[in-house]
């Protein structure tokens, strides 16, 4: 990371910060061209290792790219505000975000992939507890990210 001074290295602030995202960009690499999708997320520190955990239609690009290149990258941000200067190259922003890579792969067993839904759920509504029935769970494609590297940068 070029600028030191924006590093955040405390991985207490670094899940703070996830946790204030609601939407994770996850950029594929497909036939030399990059694909990003913004997603919603549930997230969790499973075994000391961070995950992303996400849910799609049971078919489509992003589906198609996973199951033939599962390595990718991908970007989270959150708070941020223009601070105006006096001249244009005096303007700056305010913000944080978070970058990384990993390797994506499907949720296939039951058990899992309601767990994964509970994550997404705290995450997007602060409640958990939801129940999921045999079809809904059926309905759609779970996958999740299992973070290989990641950095964390602040402009306050």
């Amino acid at each position: 990371m070029r600028r030191t001074d924006r590093e955040i290295t405390d991985a207490e602030k670094i899940t703070q910060i996830i946790q204030t995202c609601h939407c994770c960009r996850l950029g594929f690499c497909d036939n030399g061209a990059v694909y990003i999708v913004p997603l919603n997320f549930g997230y969790a520190e499973e075994n000391g290792k961070r995950v992303f955990y996400f849910h799609s239609a049971k078919s489509g690009r992003k589906l198609d790219l996973i199951a033939g290149a599962p390595s990718v990258g991908f970007e989270l941000d959150v708070n941020y505000a223009l601070v105006e200067g006096e001249e244009a190259c005096r303007h700056t922003a305010r913000f944080q975000s978070v970058i990384g890579t990993g390797r994506v792969s499907f949720v296939e067993e039951a058990a899992q992939k309601e767990a994964a839904l509970q994550a997404l759920m705290l995450h997007n509504t602060g409640k958990d507890g939801w129940t999921f029935s045999g079809a809904m769970l059926d309905s759609v494609r779970v996958f999740k990210l299992e973070v290989e590297t990641l950095s964390c940068k602040e402009h306050e």
